[in-house]
């Protein structure tokens, strides 16, 4: 992990504080010093690289799991896996990355090698999302992508912004150094917020490859400011202070850990208080103890991973929650992968919120004063947050469509004419399929298959033009287990027949399917025209020859006027997110043309903004548990191991999406709503043990001169950290 100062940095200032506490009088010649030194310009390039980074990545993540299920066709279940396994390396690699710039290459060298991995994995994964012009296979080359961007998001993660701290002289600089990381947090939040509301947008918005979305450019603009990035990093090299690796303190750590326990094992050395003490024949006894303040710190990571293995789902299985739920908000449409924007947007105004009302509010009564009660409450939101999401789970429930399903069928009857048809099946209610319409049942008792017998009576057709049908027609249907069987009445009779779909779009978006009747006499094939602001959106073909059903088109929400062969048949027809939709029309020849819309999927039903609430309560649990952790994490930390507390509280972020790909993987439940429920649970079992562990946990009295050498505060947001340094306040 990033130390939080280079240790040359942390010697100067100790050793110019020391001069200032022996001199007093030195202490006006660092104010002068400081009003000399002017801000470092090398910090705009840090600050614009990290935007675009930033930009870049969220970018990407946002429509991710979208692409792993409708582009290269995971099940809902396997693309949760593969985002979450995703996001497990993207929170592992930064431990290598911390390793390699403090201890062999440097902050500079490791951001710019490991950013061009980070641009040849974006690179490769848009070339992936283009297969018919690039020819990669898209599946496997997709997740080579994604394993490069999270080498390179991963490994640049704790380099950059202790880079920029680089930049400053301490402690001359330290009012200028604060700006900073104000500066950088907010480049890191607004390059989020941007790119997830953008993003889905170009996704959702632009056509491209014979699609009606466009993954390869939604994909390549995170590409172009990620190459963008680089160029902006290396030209400001000339300004940059560049610092000489001087050793990582996690290798520090692990040798020491690894010595103790040898040396225990091997009964050397002698009894002693503490295991760790072991390892005093080799090192100081300072390192030892540091170690053991931050294990019993580290002791409290334990528990948190369930944590984010919640927080990290709104980009998996919250995002699939939105995708069966209307987002039309008046003549806007909020895509589902946009709701994922609402995160970043509260967080902005919940971190003031909190820090200048809630948390004196609750210092003023007592209530949630400490940091480890803020945790504990952190931790007991996120699982508010998941039993909202499972009510609005079963709730959505209700708005799924019927499925054929075991010892059972659906069968429809579509109507192409523009007359009703009687029928009469054999130990069965006589039906009448209505006019350019559908009769439907959608629970038929069938094992295997049946077939069943019918009469149609097309008498009342004789004085449409359909003449030569005769008036009481004999027949049969068959009908499969477990399938959607569609029939079709056309001047021809009732004799085609179709495997139906009707389950809503693996995206969300409305789709039709176009069942137009042409007759034999006509000299051209027909065309289906959807049309809106004048423009033809989308047109399927009809041959002349032979009747036959269309695949289904997707489209996008709206409405739209309905032609065939340039003669309107439906005006301002509304498709519907979720919505499955069929035209069904006949082409007769003497221009007498007739079609209607039918809708056999409902759309959706329930609203997105139903999913605000478990939005703001996990954003709330957001500000409780990761701000107050790290400030938790730092504060209790020795000076020497504030880095190595980094690293364990990202690893807890890796931890909690192993833990849903583990749960997702099982797949114990088959409704969405009791996984939710289980998250719940497991977190709420989590929060009890964190609970019980925090009343043996003693805070640790920081030394005033670490006080003032460290005053330090610290925000997680999206997996970076903003450290502000703040002024001595004597």
């Amino acid at each position: 992990m990033q130390s939080i100062l280079d240790s040359t940095d942390v010697s100067k200032r100790k050793n110019s504080e020391s001069e200032i506490q022996d001199h007093p009088d030195n202490l006006a010649n660092f104010e002068i010093q400081e009003e000399k030194l002017k801000y470092p310009k090398a910090v705009l390039f840090i600050v614009s690289n990290e935007f675009c980074e930033r930009f870049s990545f969220y970018g990407i993540r946002t429509v991710l799991t979208l692409y792993l299920k409708n582009i290269l066709s995971y099940s809902e279940n396997t693309s949760t896996v593969i985002y979450h396994i995703f996001t497990m390396f993207v929170y592992f690699f930064p431990l290598f990355g911390a390793i390699l710039a403090d201890s062999w290459l440097g902050k500079f060298r490791t951001i710019f090698y490991v950013s061009i991995i980070y641009a040849i994995g974006q690179l490769l994964l848009t070339m992936s999302a283009a297969p018919t012009l690039v020819g990669l296979p898209p599946r496997e080359f997709s997740l080579l992508g994604l394993l490069l961007i999270a080498i390179g998001t991963g490994g640049i993660k704790p380099c950059v912004s202790a880079f920029g701290g680089d930049q400053f002289i301490l402690p001359q600089q330290e009012r200028y150094l604060a700006m900073f990381f104000s500066l950088f947090y907010f480049s890191i939040n607004s390059g989020s917020l941007i790119s997830s509301f953008l993003t889905p947008w170009l996704r959702s918005n632009v056509k491209c490859l014979g699609a009606t979305t466009c993954y390869s450019l939604t994909f390549l603009v995170p590409a172009i400011l990620m190459i963008l990035s680089i160029v902006i990093f290396v030209a400001g090299k000339p300004m940059y202070r560049i610092m000489q690796p001087t050793g990582n303190v996690i290798v520090k750590v692990s040798k020491c850990v690894s010595h103790a326990i040898y040396n225990k094992i091997k009964g050397k050395n002698g009894k002693r208080d503490h295991w760790l003490d072991h390892a005093d024949d080799t090192y100081d006894r300072k390192l030892i103890d540091d170690i053991r303040v931050s294990l019993q710190v580290l002791k409290l990571f334990i528990p948190l991973p369930i944590f984010w293995a919640l927080y990290d789902q709104q980009g998996s299985r919250w995002t699939f929650q939105a995708t069966r739920m209307d987002g039309q908000i008046g003549s806007f449409l909020l895509e589902p992968d946009q709701m994922q924007v609402v995160n970043p947007l509260l967080i902005l105004a919940f971190v003031p919120l909190f820090e200048v009302c809630i948390y004196p509010l609750f210092a003023k009564i007592h209530l949630i004063d400490t940091p480890l009660k803020k945790l504990a409450t952190g931790t007991l939101l996120a699982a508010l947050a998941f039993v909202v999401t499972g009510i609005v789970d079963l709730q959505l429930e209700k708005t799924f469509p019927v499925l054929p399903s075991t010892e059972s069928a659906q069968l429809r009857i579509f109507n192409t004419l523009n007359c009703h048809v009687d029928l009469k099946f054999e130990d069965r209610k006589s039906v009448t399929v209505y006019p350019l319409s559908m009769w439907a049942d959608l629970n038929v008792k069938v094992n295997g298959s049946i077939t069943l017998p019918y009469i149609a009576d097309f008498t009342k057709c004789y004085t449409n033009g359909y003449s030569h049908l005769q008036q009481d027609a004999e027949g049969s249907i068959t009908v499969e287990e477990a399938t959607a069987s569609s029939w079709v009445i056309t001047p021809d009779g009732l004799n085609y027949h179709y495997n139906d779909t009707v389950e809503k779009s693996r995206n969300g978006k409305p789709v039709v399917r176009a069942l137009i009747y042409v007759a034999p006499s006509s000299t051209t094939n027909s065309v289906l025209k959807f049309v809106r602001k004048g423009e033809t959106v989308n047109s399927i073909s009809f041959n002349t020859s032979t009747f036959s059903h269309s695949n289904l088109q997707e489209l996008y929400p709206n409405e739209y006027n309905i032609f065939l062969d340039n003669i309107q048949l439906q005006e301002s027809v509304e498709f519907k997110l979720g919505g499955v939709y069929t035209v069904v029309g006949s082409n007769i020849g003497e221009n007498k043309i007739f079609g209607r819309t039918i809708m056999v999927t409902p759309p959706n039903s329930m609203h997105m903004m139903w999913l605000l609430p478990q939005y703001i309560i996990i954003t709330m649990a957001e500000v409780m548990f990761s701000v107050t952790g790290l400030q938790f994490a730092f504060t209790q930390a020795p000076k020497s191991m504030k880095s190595l507390l980094q690293a364990g509280w990202l690893l807890t972020v890796a931890f909690g999406n192993l833990i849903v790909v583990i749960i997702s993987e099982v797949s114990i439940f088959d409704r969405q709503a009791y996984e939710s429920f289980l998250y719940a649970g497991l977190m709420l079992v989590d929060m009890i043990i964190f609970s019980v562990m925090s009343l043996f946990y003693k805070y640790v009295k920081i030394p005033d001169e670490e006080d003032n050498n460290d005053d330090i505060a610290l925000e997680r947001k999206n997996g970076n950290i903003n450290i502000a340094y703040n002024e001595d306040e004597k």
